[in-house]
């Protein structure tokens, strides 16, 4: 068996906290239910950046909120009775460069259609068109049910 054969097949999933990142998620885990694959939940996390004056960011811990943004929305979203087996990632970058990244060689990239960016009413976010335009897999975009506040 070459190894290519041995390693499961995978989804990835971009989970930021929002409705619609939980929403993709679960879709992400029912599909990957159906398909046998794993699913690679990634959360991305960067220092701010400011023009100008410098940004002090001296005690933040941005990887520990976000790994802890990541686990809760497993948590919420997650059948502990279910076979999915979910390998949480916390990855530095830009968020639509690091989905792009872990996303080489899989099934399937799935994003929400919004996350918790500045234009809310936008049908469509910056990260998950980015990931349309330039994944090398196949993208699905999943809104949450719940209409915009």
């Amino acid at each position: 068996m070459s190894t290519q054969e041995s390693v499961s097949p995978r989804i990835v999933v971009g989970v930021d906290g929002s409705p619609s990142s939980e929403a993709a998620l679960r879709w992400a885990l029912s599909q990957a239910e159906l398909a046998g694959s794993v699913v690679d939940a990634v959360i991305a996390w960067q220092y701010p950046v400011s023009y100008g004056w410098p940004v002090m960011v001296t005690e933040a811990d941005l990887a520990g909120w976000a790994g802890k943004t990541l686990s809760e929305s497993i948590a919420r979203v997650l059948d502990p009775d279910g076979s999915v087996d979910v390998r949480r990632l916390v990855l530095s970058g830009d968020a639509s460069q690091v989905l792009l990244d872990t996303a080489r060689g899989a099934q399937l990239l799935v994003v929400g259609n919004r996350g918790h960016g500045g234009f809310t009413q936008a049908l469509l976010g910056s990260v998950s068109q980015h990931c349309v335009h330039h994944a090398e897999c196949p993208v699905v975009i999943v809104r949450d049910a719940q209409p915009a506040s």
